[in-house]
């Protein structure tokens, strides 16, 4: 008889199964198993707390730093008119975006209209609109942006950028606001803050400060 034909015969599906073998112990080998409760703990480990970042900014940087550049509304207005340069006044997150102003003034008081209140401050153009955000809702990231402090390069993304404008407002909202209560109209206020020269007819500032004669 045949050697060759004597020879057994090693059925097809042998190697295959040996080496689907092979492939799962080295998978089990370098797989490396994690509880859900440990999972859970490492995702949340690194994540943004806007309300951490405002508790060691806002009130011991942020406010004094408004304070302390805040320019004259009527004179900044006036300069920006004539063709002042406004990175010589204040500062923009990026390229292209609007820039932010401190400013300080003493106006008059109209009557509040949901959260604004509208302000006539003398020095300023009858047709410059001039009202202060006052609440509950405040807008825009003027608080956050006018320092130049808060950089976007600081954050992971555009979400926790904007969580800090948000924040910053509620700063505001909850405490300085809540602490002068409404205010009345044709009572005389002095008022520090910044705002975002997006359209030049409106002036609408975020207030750290207001106090009211």
């Amino acid at each position: 008889m045949n050697a060759t034909a004597r020879r057994p015969r090693i059925k097809a599906w042998i190697p295959i199964t040996v080496a689907l073998l092979a492939v799962a112990g080295i998978g089990l080998a370098t797989t490396t198993y994690v509880s859900i409760e440990d999972a859970e703990a490492s995702a949340t480990a690194g994540s943004f707390d806007p309300i951490s970042y405002a508790d060691e900014r806002f009130d011991s940087e942020i406010v004094p730093q408004i304070e302390d550049d805040a320019v004259d509304l009527a004179t900044l207005l006036a300069d920006l008119e004539a063709g002042a340069d406004e990175g010589e006044f204040g500062h923009a997150p990026g390229a292209g975006s609007s820039y932010s102003f401190p400013v300080t003034f003493t106006a008059t008081a109209g009557l509040q209209n949901g959260s604004i209140l509208p302000v006539t401050v003398e020095g300023v153009p009858a047709e410059t609109a001039v009202q202060i955000q006052v609440g509950p809702a405040l807008n825009g990231t003027a608080l956050r942006d006018v320092t130049g402090t808060v950089s976007f390069n600081d954050f992971t993304n555009q979400l926790e950028f904007q969580e800090v404008a948000t924040e910053f407002n509620n700063r505001v909202r909850d405490g300085m606001l809540a602490e002068v209560g409404p205010i009345s109209e044709g009572q005389t206020i002095t008022v520090t803050g910044a705002f975002t020269r997006v359209n030049p007819a409106l002036v609408s500032v975020v207030p750290v400060a207001i106090e009211v004669e």
